[in-house]
């Protein structure tokens, strides 16, 4: 489904910090805060986790010179059952909250909703993104960490990290939502959870071909199109669906990754990284700063996520997937 938003909602401020590990990624010098400490200072990798998202919500809120009086709603998700992490911030932030859960694509489909409520006049200011935290994440879903046990090289790195953005009424100064798509949930039957790469690339690939379809537009119609957490192999398998239909290098080339780009070429987190972090602190910190200073003019965000769970894998289930793309352009 491909919606078109008459009122161009604008990206007013955007806030992305991330955690100790994080000073090793590419994209360090665009974050607004990176901590020395996992845990932010608190007893628990979840209470941690929390105060990175309260504290990325206070950084959009300084930018945009408001307080949390003047924030309609907060729309957020993260990986932790129940999204408990996203829960204790929503208490503290104290604004309408409506929590959000796509998985790692939760950094894109906040924002769709976001959107939707401005809209439709609902909303004058809303706060949406998503966070993520590597301990909580990854002892959840695969094994404790204190564990190690060696990691295939199809497997990423959960990045502790948070990126929000705040979305209001049409600014010209500012990157605009022009479209949207919403993704279907696509399943391949892929099984493993540590190759999330190769289980969301299809659902990426259907997303960005509906919405170019849809929009009557040609991958060179963007700038850039940049999905989220794919890592170097899934962006790898989304190439070569994509050239299977025929398209050129070239245009193959417009395609970048997050998650293949966030650690760059260190080989000590495999494949790269993930999580809902990952899309959310590099979208809402290097591409808005990169539309702000006229580099690009216009790029496809498609944040994927796979929607499994520790039971549904321990039942044996496959790995569902979807992905949602957002359009933004500036004036």
């Amino acid at each position: 489904m491909v919606i078109v938003f008459q009122s161009k909602p604008s990206i007013l401020a955007c806030g992305a910090v991330a955690g100790p590990l994080e000073k090793k990624s590419v994209f360090y010098s665009y974050f607004d805060s990176v901590v020395d400490d996992e845990r932010w200072g608190q007893k628990t990798n979840e209470q941690g986790h929390s105060k990175m998202i309260q504290e990325a919500c206070d950084i959009v809120m300084q930018k945009a010179n408001i307080k949390n009086l003047d924030v309609d709603f907060f729309l957020s998700g993260d990986l932790v059952n129940q999204m408990t992490p996203t829960n204790f911030a929503a208490r503290e932030i104290a604004v309408s909250f409506i929590g959000m859960f796509s998985a790692c694509a939760t950094s894109v489909s906040s924002v769709i909703v976001a959107s939707l409520l401005t809209e439709l006049g609902a909303s004058q200011h809303a706060i949406a993104g998503a966070s993520s935290q590597h301990n909580s994440v990854e002892r959840q879903f695969r094994y404790p960490i204190n564990y190690g046990g060696p990691k295939p090289a199809t497997a990423q790195w959960t990045v502790t990290a948070a990126g929000y953005a705040l979305i209001g009424k049409h600014n010209p100064k500012y990157p605009s939502i022009v479209a949207a798509t919403v993704g279907k949930v696509i399943d391949y039957g892929q099984t493993d959870p540590l190759h999330m790469g190769g289980a969301m690339a299809p659902a990426a690939y259907d997303t960005i071909t509906n919405h170019l379809k849809k929009r009557n537009q040609k991958i060179t119609d963007y700038d850039l199109i940049m999905t989220g957490d794919l890592g170097k192999i899934g962006l790898k398998i989304l190439k070569a669906m994509f050239a299977q239909t025929g398209t050129k290098q070239q245009e193959l080339q417009l395609f970048r990754d997050a998650g293949a780009e966030f650690y760059g070429e260190d080989e000590s987190f495999l494949a790269g990284a993930s999580g809902a972090g990952c899309s959310a602190a590099v979208y809402y910190s290097y591409i808005d700063q990169q539309l702000k200073s006229g580099r690009y003019k216009k790029v496809l965000l498609v944040a994927t996520g796979a929607l499994l769970s520790p039971l549904s894998f321990q039942q044996g289930e496959s790995i569902p997937c979807t992905a949602h793309a957002i359009e933004i352009t500036i004036e």
